[in-house]
C-alpha cells in the first residue's frame, strides 16, 4: 500500500501471484498488511491449493462437514495423526493386535510373548495389567476385542502344536470391580472362561455385552468341511447348568478347502443415519462381485446357484454311467459330490433387507481355494442373540444340515484384513489381488497375490462397492505364508499396516493418502481411540507399540501452562 492507506496492486493482480505461492507462503504472505490478509483467506483461492496441494480428483466435492476450503486444507494438514509421541516397548516379541475400549480410556495388546497387556490411555500412557496366557498352553496371544460397556475383554490366542495346527482358543477376562448379581470374582482382570476356536484365525468377537462368537472346523473329505459357529455365554464357569451356556448359531458348508475366518458383527440400526455418507467420486471399479443370495429383486445380480446345480447334476450322472471324459481328478469329484449333497439340506437364506434390532455376522471364506478370498454375510435376527432356546440345531428342518449364506462378496483376491466404519455402514478389506483372468485349477494351489494392497470398500447397506481402492501399502510374502494385517476406521480417516514397515493413513472421503507412520518391521495393526481420531497406535513385528498424535494436538499439549502465582503472593493480596 501507499502513505495514504490504498492499495497499489489491484486484488486481482494479488490473487493471480497468490495462486503461484505455495500454502506456507500464501500465510506469510498474508502478514504483509490488510489486503495481502484479506486476498490470503479467498475461498477460491484455498480450493485451488487444496486440490494441487493434496492431489484430488477435481470432480470429487468438498467434505459436506466442511464450512470453508482453508478449514478444510488445515484439517488434513493438521488434524492427521503423524506425529510420534511415545514409543512403548513392555512387550517383547512381535505385537500382532491392538484394540481400543469404546470410552477411549484403555485399550489392549496381544503379542507373540503371549501376554495380553491392558493400558491406561492417558497423555502419557501406563501398563495396568499383563496377562500371561502361557499357563494356559497358549502359543501366543492374536487378539482382542472390548465388549460395548467395556466390563470384559475378548481375547483370541494360538494353541501350542505343530506347524500344521489349527487350534486355538477365546479368553474373557474381567476388566470391573466385582457385580454381584453377575457373581463375577472380586478381582479386576479376573479370567471368566475359555472357550475353543477352531481355527485360530476365527478370532472370535461380541455379539452381545454378555455373549461371544467362536468357531469350530469338523473335516468331511480332503477338501471339503463344515464351519460352526457358536455363541457363547462369557460367563459359563458361573452359570447354573440348568442354564445354556452355548448355542449354535450357523452350520456353513467349506469347499475346496475353504474356511470360515476372521468373524465379526455389524449393527444395522446406524445404516440409515451413517457418520459419512460415501456417495462422491466414481464407484470402485474392480473385480469384486457381489451376490445378493437371499433377494429375488431384479436389480441384483443373479445367484449362479441353480444352472450350477443342474449341470453338476447331468456331469455326476455321467460319471456313474462312464460317460464323463475325461476323468475328473479326486479333489473336483470330491468337490462336485459335495456340492449335490448339499442340494437340498441347506437351510434357504433369509429373504429380503436386515430386520429391524438384527445385526450381520461377517466373515471371510472362500469357493475355490484355501485362501480367503469372498465374504460372507449372515443375517443374525434379534431372537438368536440369545443362549436361551433351542440347542444344537434344534427348531430347524431335520433335511437342514447346512445354512445358506445372504449375501457373498467375491473380490478376486487374497484378503488379509478388513475393518468397520464406527457407524457399522461401510466394509474396508485389505485384499492381494489374483492376476486378471486367473483360473483356480487347483485348491491347493491358489493364484499368485500382488504385492500392492487394495483397500475396498463396500456398503452394507446397499451391499454394493463404492469409491476407488485406495492404495499406497504393501506386502510380501507368498499366499501360503500370507497373515492378516489390521486396519482401523475413524470418523474421517482410514488406516493400516503394512509389510512395508509403515502405517497408512487415509481420508475416507477424497481417497488419498496422508501420512505413512515409520517402523523398523513390519505394522500389524493401527487403532483409532474412538473418542479422539486425532489419536493413533500402531503395533509392529519390532515389539513396539507407537503412539501418533496431530500437529494440533501436539501444539497444544506442549504449550507453556502460566505459571501459578505462589501461595503467599495471593495470601497478601488478600489482605488489602
Amino acid at each position: 500500500m501507499d502513505e495514504g492507506g490504498s492499495p497499489l496492486l489491484p486484488d486481482s493482480l494479488v490473487y493471480q501471484v497468490f495462486l503461484s505461492l505455495g500454502p506456507a507462503d500464501v500465510l506469510a504472505a498474508g502478514l504483509v498488511c490488510r489486503q495481502w490478509q484479506a486476498v490470503s483467506r479467498d475461498e477460491f483461492l484455498w480450493r485451488e491449493q487444496f486440490y494441487r496441494y493434496f492431489q484430488v480428483a477435481r470432480d470429487v466435492p468438498r467434505h459436506p462437514a466442511a464450512t470453508s476450503w482453508f478449514e478444510e486444507f488445515r484439517r488434513l494438514y493438521d488434524a492427521v495423526p503423524c506425529v510420534e509421541v511415545q514409543t512403548l516397548r513392555e512387550h517383547t516379541d512381535q505385537v500382532l493386535h491392538l484394540s481400543f475400549s469404546h470410552s477411549g480410556y484403555q485399550f489392549a495388546s496381544c503379542s507373540k510373548d503371549c501376554t495380553v497387556k491392558i493400558w491406561n490411555n492417558d497423555l502419557t500412557i501406563s501398563l495396568l495389567h499383563s496377562a500371561d496366557m502361557r499357563p494356559y498352553n497358549w502359543s501366543y496371544a492374536q487378539f482382542s476385542q472390548f465388549n460395548q460397556d467395556d466390563s470384559l475383554l475378548l481375547a483370541s490366542g494360538v494353541f501350542l502344536g505343530p506347524h500344521s495346527s489349527s487350534s486355538g482358543e477365546i479368553a474373557v477376562i474381567s476388566l470391573a470391580p466385582s457385580r454381584p448379581f453377575l457373581l463375577l470374582p472380586p478381582d479386576t482382570f479376573a479370567l471368566l472362561s475359555r472357550v475353543r476356536n477352531k481355527p485360530y484365525d476365527v478370532f472370535g468377537c461380541w455379539l452381545t455385552d454378555t455373549s461371544l462368537i467362536s468357531g469350530n472346523l469338523h473335516r468331511i473329505g480332503d477338501i471339503t468341511s463344515c464351519s460352526v459357529l457358536w455363541l457363547n455365554n462369557a460367563f459359563q464357569d458361573v452359570e447354573s447348568e440348568n442354564v445354556n451356556v452355548v448355542k449354535r448359531l450357523f452350520k456353513i458348508q467349506n469347499l475346496n478347502a475353504s474356511t470360515v475366518r476372521t468373524v465379526m458383527v455389524a449393527d444395522c440400526s446406524r445404516f440409515d443415519s451413517p457418520d459419512l455418507l460415501l456417495d462422491a467420486g466414481a464407484p470402485g471399479t474392480g473385480s469384486s462381485r457381489v451376490f445378493d443370495l437371499g433377494s429375488d429383486g431384479e436389480d441384483e445380480e443373479s445367484d449362479p446357484g441353480p444352472a450350477r446345480a443342474k449341470g453338476l447334476r447331468r456331469l455326476l450322472d455321467g460319471l456313474l454311467e462312464g460317460r464323463a471324459q475325461p476323468p475328473l481328478p479326486e479333489s473336483k469329484l470330491e468337490t462336485k459330490v459335495a456340492e449335490l449333497l448339499a442340494q437340498g439340506h441347506t437351510k434357504p437364506p433369509e429373504q429380503g433387507r436386515a430386520a429391524a434390532g438384527s445385526k450381520l455376522l461377517i466373515f471371510t471364506t472362500g469357493c475355490l481355494t484355501y485362501s480367503p478370498h469372498q465374504i460372507g454375510i449372515k443375517q443374525i435376527l434379534p431372537h438368536q442373540m440369545t443362549t436361551a432356546g433351542p440347542v444344537l440345531g434344534e427348531g430347524r428342518g431335520s433335511d437342514a444340515f447346512f445354512d445358506a449364506l445372504d449375501h457373498v462378496i467375491d473380490v478376486h483376491g487374497h484378503i488379509i484384513g478388513m475393518g468397520l466404519s464406527p457407524d457399522n455402514r461401510y466394509l474396508y478389506v485389505n485384499s492381494r489381488a489374483w492376476p486378471s483372468g486367473s483360473v483356480v485349477a487347483d485348491p491347493m494351489q491358489p493364484p499368485p497375490i500382488a504385492e500392492e494392497i487394495d483397500l475396498l470398500v463396500f456398503d452394507l447397506k446397499t451391499m454394493r462397492e463404492v469409491k476407488r481402492a485406495l492404495r499406497a501399502h504393501r506386502a510380501y510374502t507368498p499366499n501360503d505364508e500370507c497373515f492378516f494385517i489390521f486396519l482401523d476406521v475413524s470418523r474421517d480417516f482410514v488406516a493400516s499396516g503394512a509389510e512395508d514397515r509403515h502405517g497408512y493413513i487415509w481420508d475416507r472421503h477424497y481417497n488419498i493418502c496422508l501420512a505413512k507412520l515409520r517402523h523398523e518391521d513390519v505394522v500389524n495393526s493401527v487403532v483409532f481411540s474412538p473418542q479422539e481420531q486425532e489419536l493413533l497406535l500402531t503395533a509392529s513385528d519390532d515389539a513396539t507399540i507407537k503412539a501418533w498424535r496431530s500437529p494440533r494436538t501436539v501444539r497444544v499439549l506442549q504449550a507453556p501452562r502460566p505459571r501459578p502465582r505462589p501461595f503467599f503472593s495471593w495470601f497478601a493480596s488478600q489482605k488489602h
